[in-house]
């Protein structure tokens, strides 16, 4: 185990700051992350992945249920934020990082209603591509197909310069 926690300890606690709210969330969850990968450690077979694959989809996965347990939480609402304009960045927040947040918003609210609607509710509220078809009404493929399309498009919004080569 501590082998593990020295090879991917930077892996798993770099995706737990991206996903976690606070440090002391991504600390809890690098450790209930790293639990889980001592209990999975049998189903892994060098076959199908590599040991960081297999880790880091050990580590999505937990983050992902961990974000849905915390989305179902009733959250307190400024009462600044009830007329509907973003909140500002927390103090402290990169200039950069308020920056390209701005830019995305701008690039959603450039994309078709259906495709910036599936993009919000997939990547910001943490919902499976299954939830999105379900609270749509809308098949799953057609689901998948949009979000592909709006991520995509939102790519090229954000980032002007043509993408040489490869697949989108």
């Amino acid at each position: 185990m501590e082998a593990c926690l020295d090879r991917y300890g930077g892996l798993v606690w770099s995706l737990a700051l991206r996903m976690c709210r606070a440090r002391d969330d991504a600390e809890e969850a690098t450790q209930e992350i790293f639990l889980e990968i001592w209990r999975q450690a049998g189903r892994f077979d060098e076959e199908i992945a590599t040991e960081a694959t297999f880790i880091a989809m050990i580590a999505r996965r937990r983050l992902i249920d961990r974000h849905r347990r915390s989305q179902r939480q009733p959250t307190m609402v400024c009462e600044d934020q009830l007329d509907g304009t973003p909140a500002e960045p927390p103090v402290g927040c990169p200039v950069e990082l308020a920056e390209e947040a701005a830019r995305a918003r701008e690039g959603l609210t450039r994309l078709g209603d259906d495709e910036r609607r599936f993009i919000e509710w997939s990547v910001c509220d943490g919902m499976s591509h299954a939830e999105v078809a379900s609270r749509s009404g809308q098949p799953l493929g057609t689901v998948k197909s949009k979000i592909r399309r709006g991520l995509i498009r939102l790519r090229e919004l954000l980032d002007p310069q043509p993408q040489q080569g490869g697949v989108a």
